[in-house]
């Protein structure tokens, strides 16, 4: 099992924007995604941030080869989609994450 978590920070100005683009476009997307074999698309609650919100996207691949093919493929495209529709004001931050223990 291999693990990718995907930020997705937003201003505030686009909050309508980025919801709609959230259900109708990113979910899609990773509905379509070959490689993840599971995901989690969540709004983050958290203290730590007084402008705009973060979405996250946890996805679950098979092994780390696959994580890593969507890492340069997939997420590059997404990248673009999301920088040709909402510019500077989105912010993508990728975190591996790396199981020593589980149970999932």
């Amino acid at each position: 099992m291999s693990v990718l978590s995907i930020t997705f920070h937003t201003t505030e100005t686009i909050s309508k924007e980025w919801d709609h683009y959230l259900e109708n476009n990113l979910h899609q997307m990773v509905e379509n995604l070959i490689d993840a074999e599971k995901y989690i698309l969540s709004e983050v609650e958290t203290e730590m941030i007084s402008e705009g919100k973060n979405t996250n996207l946890l996805l679950i691949f098979e092994n780390e080869e696959k994580r890593q093919d969507f890492v340069e493929i997939e997420l590059i495209n997404i990248t673009d989609r999301i920088l040709k529709e909402f510019g500077q004001n989105v912010m993508i931050f990728k975190t591996y994450l790396n199981p020593k223990k589980s149970r999932f």
